[in-house]
């Protein structure tokens, strides 16, 4: 279970280290044309190891998941695959990767992801990597997801592979269909190391405003 805000305050005011426990990682179940991509699932991994942070992932076996996947469990951490009944033949081939939790589809399956999670990280990936990370962005937006210090979902932009969804995101803010505080909802960086840290900094200023007094809710973009 995540830390509860009190312990993560106390640690931080006691300047112990604070990190993340569980990350859920978004990825294709394809490796995509650029070696850089593979390179990219294989450090985020690697750096999940370092930090001891464990994986919730969508499951599959195959492409970028299988390779980030494979890390984290060789690593030692504890890896969470949820995947829905109707993928298993089509996105794990050969033996699956730590514990596997079949859902009855794809709403339940962002639902266990989410809930076993401290915050999200999306890597290079097709419609459905898209469509995870925007949604959990609207989720952080009006305020569904329970987890005020994690109010942050991190974009692994490998190679610019993301630069024309950041251009996209801009010209809402631009034209008045994004707020500023939910522009903000969207942490990017092009090494895996750095949007950690970016991610974990972000973490620990919110513990640290908390007492300046009571954030405005975050009003509907739509």
């Amino acid at each position: 279970m995540m830390e509860s805000v009190n312990e993560v305050e106390k640690g931080v005011e006691n300047g112990k280290k604070w990190r993340f426990k569980k990350i859920c990682v978004f990825c294709g179940s394809r490796s995509g044309n650029k070696p850089s991509f593979s390179e990219a699932a294989l450090q985020l991994g690697k750096q999940m190891v370092e930090r001891k942070i464990d994986l919730v992932y969508g499951g599959g076996s195959i492409g970028l998941m299988g390779l980030i996947s494979q890390t984290v469990f060789n690593g030692g951490c504890h890896v969470l695959g949820v995947i829905p009944s109707a993928l298993l033949p089509l996105e794990i081939s050969g033996e699956t990767i730590g514990e596997v939790r079949s859902v009855a589809d794809m709403h339940e399956r962002k639902s266990v992801m989410a809930s076993h999670a401290d915050a999200f990280i999306a890597l290079p990936g097709g419609y459905g990597t898209m469509e995870e990370l925007l949604e959990m962005i609207t989720w952080y937006q009006l305020g569904i997801h329970e987890k005020p210090l994690m109010e942050q979902v991190g974009l692994l932009n490998v190679d610019g592979y993301y630069n024309s969804l950041l251009e996209l995101i801009d010209k809402g803010w631009k034209e008045g269909f994004i707020e500023d505080s939910a522009s903000q909802i969207l942490v990017s960086a092009e090494t895996a190391e750095e949007l950690i840290r970016k991610m974990e900094m972000n973490a620990i200023e919110k513990i640290m405003k908390k007492d300046e007094g009571p954030s405005n809710k975050i009003k509907s973009n739509y």
